[in-house]
């Protein structure tokens, strides 16, 4: 191939980096999809890794199945990276909210009383448990 493997993933030039999110939710957290410069195309010996890695069975016909989906997912993302961004300020959420400010100040919080009173076992305001290190 004329382009370079990673980690059994064929890497295709691409201009952007990120992370599959349109698959099961074990999958999607081991899923390194797209690194900086680089476009992936999945095979059947990542998907393997992948659910490997997930602690999750995957049989043939399932693994056949997730290289075709996720390496469409992946094609879905490279069509996003056609999109011009350049004038979109980073934002954390959709409406700009200011987040409320306050004295960085440690206390107990002055309910220790009722924090405690519904405890087993207490005393001087703190929990009392049993010794688990002898």
């Amino acid at each position: 191939s004329a382009f370079p493997e990673i980690a059994g993933l064929t890497a295709l030039p691409h201009g952007s980096a990120g992370c599959i999110w349109g698959t099961a939710p074990a999958m999607r957290a081991a899923i390194p999809v797209l690194l900086k410069g680089l476009f992936m195309q999945v095979d059947e010996a990542t998907v393997r890794r992948i659910a490997r890695l997930a602690r999750i069975k995957v049989s043939d016909e399932e693994a056949k199945g997730l290289e075709k989906e996720l390496s469409g997912i992946l094609d879905w993302v490279k069509q996003l990276d056609e999109v011009d961004t350049s004038a979109v300020e980073p934002m954390t959420r959709v409406v700009d909210q200011k987040l409320k400010m306050r004295d960085d100040v440690v206390t107990d919080g002055e309910i220790a009383d009722q924090v405690t009173a519904n405890a087993p076992l207490s005393e001087d305001n703190f929990f009392v448990v049993p010794k688990v290190v002898e």
